[in-house]
């Protein structure tokens, strides 16, 4: 049997056998290929290290290969790197997995193997249960929003949730194979920094309506809410900026410190849990239009789309059409992400990119990671073409659930961010307009923002 490429990119790299610094092309073997393992190889191989390799069956080709390879199997072949694999990626479905997690070299890993491995535990099975969110298939209790709870995680419960380990182990991986191959050349990655804004609410008072504003008068007349009477008015009636439009200060501090920065805006139905401007406003529209003059936007799918593709599609649309270009990228509103029907709506509209890969009461990394990967559908096993980018901490998540003010909050951030460079990841970070007012609630917070991007980009 030849050689089966595993690569995204169909052309194999021609050595030049008189070049003695040609870079050779890694070769894995294992018992059996699946859809599993080729999943993970891509993963780690590819897309966190950044190497070409190739992916074989066949031991008798493996065994006449004289350049850089390892095999993930059940007992070596030769002298190869060894890894010993566990049975997850072989099998199919999803089952109640028994799994006791252990130190090693000062961090967390499960699926034990034994010293015979390169790493006494299963590498690849192990980084393929917390990116494939297998443990969100299993029976679990859901929050308040139907979605699955930090508290409930593997990585929460055993103290790893702030580490991207599955990029550290992807660094041991690397470190092994130039020990052992030092002519196998790995490129320099580099780390990413990108800030998304989630405008769930694009102005306090304006562009609400008649029967909405009467309706927010009523509501402070009734709790004797003068301040805010006094606040609504002066707004209303252009005599003071609304305390949601913090859009020239993020503008600002994107000029000033140069970095990506992508928009999702909400274009639901009104609701309990919606409650975006109508979409109708010219002037709504006019700023959704500026912003993407100077970033990227997205679609921030409503509360109520999450149970309906219908709607979903109408979102999708009326971005479209507002910005006369095709919508690509989406965050789900109140991170509402139930595997694998969200991801599913999603690429059923085209979608190529999500960002929702984050909880809502705990900052860290929720698919341990911090390179962008795509998505395996475990149900149908099938690795898909969209692309999830995991972001590390939201504001809302600090104040309100892990209740940090705003002076200690840049020592919670920072950690991630020194996690995420020290693997050349992407940091990714979710605010919100309203949440840069500097004002009640959210006094002192603008200024964490911006120390936050200084940080990140530095």
């Amino acid at each position: 049997m030849q050689l089966n490429i595993s690569r995204r990119d169909s052309s194999p790299p021609q050595a030049d056998q008189n070049d003695k610094t040609t870079n050779h092309v890694l070769i894995i073997y294992t018992h059996k290929i699946t859809h599993r393992n080729k999943y993970i190889f891509n993963l780690i191989f590819k897309d966190i290290l950044g190497i070409d390799f190739e992916l074989t069956d066949d031991d008798d080709e493996f065994k006449k290969y004289q350049n850089a390879k390892l095999s993930y199997t059940n007992n070596p072949l030769g002298d190869e790197l060894f890894f010993i694999s566990r049975n997850l990626l072989f099998e199919t479905g999803i089952t109640e997995q028994n799994i006791s997690v252990f130190d090693f070299n000062a961090h967390k890993v499960f699926y034990a193997t034994g010293k015979a491995s390169v790493l006494p535990y299963d590498v690849f099975a192990a980084s393929f249960y917390l990116v494939s969110r297998y443990e969100e298939y299993l029976p679990h209790i859901r929050d308040e929003h139907d979605r699955f709870d930090a508290k409930d995680s593997l990585a929460f419960i055993n103290g790893f949730l702030q580490k991207p380990v599955v990029n550290i182990w992807a660094k041991w991986i690397k470190e092994a194979i130039q020990k052992r191959y030092p002519q196998l050349i790995f490129p320099e990655k580099k780390y990413e920094f990108v800030s998304t804004i989630d405008i769930d609410n694009a102005y306090a008072y304006r562009e609400k309506g008649f029967t909405r504003s009467v309706g927010g008068y009523l509501k402070a007349i009734s709790k004797f809410d003068v301040a805010e009477i006094a606040e609504r008015t002066r707004v209303l009636f252009g005599l003071q900026k609304d305390p949601y439009d913090t859009y020239d200060f993020q503008l600002d501090i994107l000029k000033k410190y140069k970095f990506k920065s992508i928009y999702f805006f909400l274009l639901g139905d009104y609701g309990v849990n919606d409650k975006n401007l109508p979409v109708e406003s010219k002037k709504f529209q006019s700023l959704i239009k500026m912003l993407g003059d100077y970033t990227e936007v997205g679609i921030h799918p409503s509360y109520g789309s999450n149970k309906s593709s219908e709607q979903l599609k109408k979102e999708v649309e009326c971005l479209s059409k507002i910005l006369h270009r095709e919508i690509t990228t989406s965050r789900q509103h109140f991170l509402k992400l139930s595997l694998p029907e969200t991801y599913r709506n999603l690429i059923d509209l085209d979608i190529t990119d999500d960002y929702t890969m984050g909880f809502a009461s705990q900052i860290g990394f929720r698919a341990s990671i911090c390179t962008p990967f795509n998505f395996y559908d475990l149900d149908n096993e099938l690795e898909t073409k969209l692309k999830v980018h995991p972001f590390a901490i939201m504001e809302g998540t600090l104040k309100y659930y892990m209740k940090v003010p705003a002076e200690d909050a840049i020592q919670k951030i920072k950690p991630l961010i020194d996690e995420t460079k020290a693997v050349n990841g992407t940091f990714i970070s979710l605010w919100h307009n309203d949440t840069l007012n500097n004002q009640k609630l959210w006094l002192g917070w603008q200024s964490v923002y911006e120390e936050m991007v200084k940080y990140a980009v530095k």
